[in-house]
């Protein structure tokens, strides 16, 4: 019986020892001072010094995700002249773009313009043209084929020229883009899906005008911008918004009027659709370029001015400082490069590539609005300076 305690005794006392013992080793490697491989080895002394961390071993460029991107390149309002109520064209459509434009206007994936005239040729205007600063305009429908050879492959028209010949001159519009392999962009509940580079792309054309994706209901828009996103890898959202002239230069957080029409508040419009998932904000319809911001990583460009008024548009002061925006986007709608082309409108509202950079110069200065979340900075040459952290470039 004595033998059998002493046995009972030693092995209460083994057990002991080895259960106080594992907990201090737990103690040890769950503060760090013990390595892990260590106590499993051996029950040699524990290593009191901190165990430095391993360095992360590099992924090896062969395991490295690449991302495809996109390429997008958008103008702001195109009038290629007009032959109502009186004849306004260039000799040959071909003079409306020089050949430096077009060369700017290549090796994009997207090339987006806004469209405000029409292509038909229906006779009568749907407008009371005799009212003071009512505009009709019907550009001839072989044009159409102009923009298509120099890239152009979607045409924004939700906006307050589109329906200047009524529906039969929409309808016209809308099949001659149609037939030269442009399509049209802002029609009512519409989203535009394109594929580039095994990418996915979703566009939406929103304007101030019930007919079309208005931009007052934002409940409607950011339900548009979700169904977007369930289908495509990058959402671009179009907008004709804001008031018009050198007076709209500064965008406003508020709601804007033009000749009493109800023009929306772009600052909430842009940031709501972000907001809903939309990557990238495209901004016309003031007919002067306006500030870009960068809001959760996204660009909106809330106005690009005009890029062709022959003979239509005034290009008057900043009327004539134009842009071709350029950006690239990759395949999770991140932003990975952006570029102003300037662009200056002659007297006849004609493009010309601008060795002056007045826009960018305009843009800086644009930029310096309150209202801006974080200001698109541009270096000398309008290319973007992303994620740049000295607040003395611009």
């Amino acid at each position: 019986m004595a033998n059998q305690r002493v046995v009972k005794l030693l092995s209460l006392g083994f057990i002991s020892g080895c259960f106080c013992l594992g907990i201090g080793m737990g103690v040890l490697i769950r503060w760090g001072k013990f390595p892990l491989s260590g106590a499993i080895a051996s029950f040699t002394e524990p290593e009191l010094s901190p165990v430095a961390e391993p360095e992360p071993t590099p992924t090896p460029e062969s395991e490295k995700v690449v991302l495809n991107t996109v390429s997008i390149k958008a103008v702001g309002d195109i009038i290629p002249g007009t032959n109502f109520p009186d004849y306004r064209l260039p000799k040959s459509p071909d003079k409306l773009l020089p050949k430096s434009v077009r060369d700017s206007l290549q090796g994009s994936d997207i090339l987006l313009g806004n469209f405000e005239s029409t292509f038909t040729n229906h006779p009568y205007t749907s407008k009371d043209i005799s009212r003071g600063q009512v505009f009709a305009f019907r550009s001839p429908p072989s044009y159409a084929k102009l923009f298509s050879q120099v890239g152009f492959n979607v045409f924004h028209i939700a906006n307050n020229h589109a329906l200047d010949f009524g529906q039969v001159g929409f309808r016209d519009t809308m099949n001659n883009l149609k037939n030269v392999g442009i399509a049209t962009l802002g029609h009512k509940n519409q989203i535009l899906y394109l594929e580039a580079n095994n990418v996915a792309i979703a566009m939406i054309g929103f304007a101030p005008y019930n007919m079309y994706n208005p931009i007052q209901n934002l409940a409607a828009a950011q339900a548009l911008v979700i169904e977007a996103t369930k289908n495509a890898d990058i959402v671009v959202v179009s907008m004709h918004a804001g008031a018009e002239g050198t007076a709209a230069l500064h965008v406003k957080n508020k709601t804007e009027f033009f000749y009493g029409e109800n023009r929306g508040n772009s600052i909430q419009f842009a940031r709501k659709v972000i907001d809903a998932g939309a990557d990238l904000v495209l901004g016309h319809g003031p007919h002067v370029p306006r500030a870009m911001e960068m809001y959760k990583g996204k660009l909106i460009a809330y106005s690009l001015g005009n890029f062709i008024g022959y003979r239509t548009l005034s290009t008057k002061a900043q009327t004539a400082y134009s842009m071709i925006l350029e950006v690239k986007l990759n395949s999770q709608g991140d932003l990975v490069a952006g570029k102003i082309i300037p662009v200056h409108l002659n007297r006849q509202g004609i493009p010309e590539i601008d060795q002056y950079f007045r826009s960018v110069g305009l843009l800086r200065y644009l930029n310096k609005n309150n209202h801006l979340i974080e200001p698109v900075r541009f270096n000398q040459q309008g290319e973007f300076i992303l994620h740049q952290s000295n607040p003395d470039i611009q």
